[in-house]
């Protein structure tokens, strides 16, 4: 039987078919996570978040047994550079809050911010993602965290991932029709990160 790459495997597996032992020979376990065979598929919709203060990158996506992923809508939540930070954060809050009200969502699943230098800009990192994660918090939806480097591996299997892989990757995974942007690609990504990694 000739082996099945790791996104076979996952498109397999989310879609409700077995998946051989010998399939996933070889593969690294750190792309599919620990027990790939044994894993209960996830079920339910997350809103994946890649946090920014000027371009914050928002993915709802469902998981159902039997079909592959479904991206329901995405947005990336552009402000303008001249204005003021607060202004921002309650932009990004209100969009957070819109994207999940009604939505039915179950989890929220948000990008780490990766290690700067600059002190500045991780003040504006962290607070983007306060605001996001303010806006969930509020509506008492468990939220995960995942590096970059994690989502990586876990939709492209490479960690050094482009962005431009990263999204041709996410927009195969969700047979989606238009090219995302690079934020709304990297906000899905983590949406499937989660799910295909996510232990009950």
């Amino acid at each position: 039987m000739a082996r099945m790459t790791v996104r076979e495997m996952w498109a397999a597996k989310l879609a409700g078919k077995a998946v051989p032992a010998t399939a996933h020979s070889g593969v690294n376990e750190a792309q599919v996570g620990a027990g790939f065979g044994r894993k209960v598929p996830f079920v339910g919709m997350v809103l994946g978040i890649d946090p920014s203060l000027r371009g914050t990158g928002l993915a709802l996506v469902e998981f159902t047994v039997g079909r592959g992923p479904l991206l329901l809508r995405c947005q990336t939540v552009k402000v303008h550079p001249k204005r003021p930070m607060a202004e921002a954060l309650a932009e990004i809050h209100r969009a957070v809050t819109a994207m999940i009200t009604g939505a039915g969502v179950r989890h929220v699943a948000m990008e780490q911010t990766i290690f700067v230098q600059n002190f500045q800009t991780a003040q504006i990192l962290g607070a983007a993602r306060g605001a996001a994660m303010a806006a969930a918090a509020l509506h008492e939806l468990p939220i995960f965290e995942y590096a970059p480097l994690r989502v990586k591996q876990a939709v492209v299997g490479a960690g050094r991932a482009s962005k431009e892989q990263m999204a041709r990757t996410v927009m195969a995974m969700l047979g989606h029709g238009r090219t995302l942007a690079f934020d709304e690609a990297d906000a899905a990504g983590v949406a499937l990160c989660h799910a295909f990694t996510w232990r009950e």
